[in-house]
């Protein structure tokens, strides 16, 4: 490819809009351009990157067992409402009605039509297990698009779905998958970690986020300094810290608080850690109301909230639904009482032997609270939010933390589509029984973005060889002289007859400009023909990641060309082995 017919309008500037590195880089090396808020059109550049890592993901499902189909986008509402997720999806799916007034929706995730086609094709046993899987676009409605890609309201998805007659089979399926994504980001170049989540919308009952990475991520991960363990703080469980015997033997009694709501405030008050308050939030969780107990050192886990629950979400009440359960404005709730709600307690909290609590009143708190004697809650569960520095699960390493990029998700979801939807398969004695599936996801644009936010620096871009839109870029100095010309244009011609994908910076520019757009976009490799290496048969090779610079003779630069980039698409392809 020529440079002068390239359609790449690189940017300067750092667009306002854009607050992380990968949307900066994004619109900066001209590999998109935004046509609305969460919706972009990819450049050619940009489209090469989704290419390769298009293809990477279709190769390892391809290995994996997978069969790759392609769905409609517009899906019929009446799919959904077989599954119950028409309403309970939320906001987030943009419905639409055809000129009959039918409703259908932009699919954001294809359980649903995918599970109806195997319901009507499949039939027998012995056409399980099945992987069909297909890499598309996904439309959902985010309330808040930022970040460019990485939060979008259109964005390129693949997913699969496995189906099989029974858990052992699925089970197959499931880490069958889990390994080929290890593959799928190890090639793409990524920094990564599985991590146990939770399902949320999808449903199912066990589930693993693949996260790259990223001071830039929107998730939070822990992960253990001693084992394997690894979880997204929405799903992480935690232990219950042993009981810290105080002595206190207080007695229960009402202390005037005037103006007091706060942990902060109360320690100072009382002259008492935080981990001897009990801090009491009212939630709001379909049509109940629920107060959560935790400790005041504590975050409450909304996630883990709504599971005990049993809705898909919480959040917390008004101040007029907690004035009419607790008697008292926000900031003085207390569990001691409590008659108007059910009480869920995070396990921590009943070992405090006397604590400090709302007393249900203005400006009133209770000491000397002690769990179990002066409340009984309803239901006694982990709803803490895990940090750093807890103690792992596996009771010998201590969590540490990082943020992550969701770049891919394994879900194993049973018969939550296939039961409704009536998907069953013929065993072997004629019985019908429901199909078990399982479903598997990975964000191409957003892996895209991750790549870029682990791989730039103060220059642009620095792509890995497996995903970059061209492995080489030669740049004549001065295109106009002759002797680069033509030296430029053998090695060009070289390189492209030997496969590797390569440009030639054939614009009329002064050479700081071409450099900087080769730094910016990210070539993995730049050949440089000059007045000075031409002098004595040599060119300039700049390994863009290290800024390792090479002078090699014309008659040798394709041949160590081709084994750099052999070596290092081999070294990602030995990473998703190790």
């Amino acid at each position: 490819m020529r440079m002068s017919k390239l359609l790449m309008p690189t940017l300067r500037e750092v667009p306002a809009e854009a607050e992380i590195a990968s949307h900066q880089l994004m619109l900066r090396a001209a590999m998109m351009r935004k046509v609305a808020a969460g919706i972009y059109t990819y450049l050619p550049l940009g489209f090469r990157v989704l290419q390769k890592i298009t293809q990477i993901v279709r190769e390892e499902m391809d290995a994996a067992g997978g069969q790759e189909v392609l769905l409609p986008i517009i899906q019929p509402a009446e799919l959904w409402h077989e599954t119950g997720r028409w309403d309970d999806y939320g906001e987030e799916m943009f419905k639409l009605s055809d000129r009959n007034d039918r409703q259908f929706c932009l699919g954001p995730t294809h359980e649903e039509i995918i599970t109806a086609l195997v319901r009507n094709e499949v039939r027998s046993y012995r056409q399980l297990p099945l992987m069909l899987y297909q890499i598309q676009n996904k439309y959902r409605d985010e309330i808040r698009p930022r970040f460019g890609v990485m939060r979008g309201r259109e964005f390129i998805m693949k997913d699969l779905y496995s189906f099989d007659r029974d858990e052992e089979g699925l089970d197959k399926s499931y880490w069958a998958m889990f390994h080929a994504y290890e593959r799928v980001f190890a090639r793409c170049g990524l920094n990564f970690r599985p991590v146990e989540a939770d399902p949320g919308a999808i449903g199912g009952n066990q589930t693993h986020e693949f996260m790259a990475i990223a001071d830039a991520g929107e998730a939070e991960i822990v992960y253990c300094s001693t084992c394997d363990y690894a979880a997204n703080v929405e799903k992480a469980r935690c232990l219950t810290p042993p009981a810290e015997p105080t002595g206190r033997e207080d007695q229960l009694a009402e202390v005037a608080t005037p103006g007091v709501k706060t942990i902060e405030e109360l320690e100072k008050f009382f002259n008492r850690p935080a981990s001897e308050m009990m801090k009491t939030l009212i939630y709001r969780g379909g049509e109940q109301v629920v107060a959560a107990v935790l400790r005041g050192d504590h975050e409450v886990n909304e996630i883990k909230l709504a599971r005990a629950v049993g809705c898909l979400e919480v959040e917390l009440a008004d101040d007029e639904t907690i004035e009419r359960v607790t008697g008292a404005p926000r900031g003085f709730a207390g569990p001691v009482g409590l008659k108007n709600c059910k009480i869920i307690a995070d396990p921590a909290v009943m070992n405090i032997e006397s604590g400090i609590t709302g007393g249900n009143k203005v400006d009133v708190h209770l000491q000397g609270v002690k769990p179990g004697r002066d409340f009984v809650p309803d239901m006694v569960i982990d709803i803490r939010k895990a940090q750093p520095g807890d103690p792992c699960p596996c009771g010998k390493g201590i969590l540490q933390g990082a943020r992550g990029i969701e770049v891919g998700q394994v879900f194993k979801l049973g018969t939550k589509y296939s039961k409704p939807l009536g998907a069953t398969f013929a065993d072997e004695d004629g019985v019908e029984r429901p199909l078990i599936m399982g479903c598997y996801g990975i964000g191409i644009s957003r892996t895209m973005a991750a790549i870029i936010e682990q791989y730039h620096d103060e220059h642009g871009i620095c792509w890995p060889v497996s995903v970059a839109p061209y492995h080489v870029d030669v740049v004549p100095v001065n295109y106009r002289d002759e002797q680069q010309r033509t030296a430029a244009e053998r090695v060009y011609a070289e390189l492209t007859a030997a496969g590797v994908e390569a440009v030639i910076d054939d614009r009329d520019e002064r050479p700081g400009v071409k450099f900087k757009d080769a730094d910016l976009i990210g070539f993995p490799i730049r050949i440089t023909v000059g007045p000075r290496g031409l002098a004595e048969g040599q060119v300039e090779v700049r390994w863009r990641a290290t800024g390792e610079e090479y002078l090699i003779s014309l008659n040798e630069v394709v041949s160590h060309v081709q084994d750099r980039i052999a070596s290092a698409i081999a070294e990602s392809k030995r990473r998703c082995k190790g």
